[in-house]
């Protein structure tokens, strides 16, 4: 079972400004919600880096994170910028969410945080519960080149100004230990990858159709990259 306690809740204040770069998969995934109209369930909303856009586009967004402080953080985000989101504490694998909807999104990787495939199946499980028949489900995840692994292993890198990060990565076991730290606090975490091949399997195993897979946000086809974007249907 994933912990009660996250380790994000140790960074909840350091968050913003440890992934203030990462605005690449923002378009996707406002793009994503425009199709479908919503509502729309992010999980691992974090501080609403994603949902606070697709709600300012009008369309509804349920955000579930296992992270208290992260929601804390996420609801002064929507209040500043004036929108409305629905926010709930709750796991990957058993989100706080009855209602059905026609897109399902896990933004930034937050399906690395499930160790082993059958947490894998239990989360995908439960994202497809939750969608409407023939729903859309998006995801990205990724699988570390050998070379993005020899420049970071065991080496403290200055991220952004004055946040610092060490990836310790296990290439047996498939596991990377990222340790964050800054003034406003520090964490570890663990992370597992699975490659492509795998992933598209338990999406078939747990009743999703691929529809999609790109090598990046702009959509390109998928052409063993490191990252990995999913787009799914919910099968009848």
């Amino acid at each position: 079972m994933l912990p009660q306690t996250s380790p994000y809740d140790a960074i909840a204040e350091l968050y913003d400004p440890w992934s203030v770069s990462v605005v690449e998969d923002v378009a996707f995934y406002l793009d994503e919600a425009r199709r479908t109209g919503g509502p729309v369930v992010d999980l691992g909303v974090g501080t609403g880096r994603i949902a606070i856009p697709i709600a300012a586009d009008g369309i509804p967004v349920v955000g579930v994170d296992s992270s208290q402080g992260m929601l804390d953080v996420c609801a002064r985000r929507a209040a500043r910028a004036g929108v409305e989101l629905d926010l709930r504490v709750g796991d990957l694998r058993r989100p706080p969410v009855e209602e059905r909807v026609p897109l399902v999104i896990c933004p930034f990787r937050s399906y690395l945080h499930l160790q082993n495939d059958d947490e894998r199946r239990d989360a995908l499980r439960a994202a497809r519960d939750l969608l409407l028949p023939g729903g859309r489900f998006a995801f990205d995840v990724f699988a570390p080149a050998d070379d993005d692994i020899a420049a970071t292993h065991d080496r403290w890198l200055e991220r952004e100004p004055g946040i610092w990060e060490r990836a310790r990565w296990d290439t047996d076991r498939r596991t990377l230990t990222l340790s964050v730290r800054g003034a406003s606090g520090e964490t570890t975490m663990t992370l597992a990858w699975l490659e492509e091949p795998e992933w598209r399997r338990l999406l078939d195993e747990c009743g999703f159709v691929v529809e999609a897979t790109y090598g990046w946000f702009d959509r390109r086809r998928y052409r063993d990259d490191e990252d990995i974007v999913f787009v799914a249907r919910r099968s009848e």
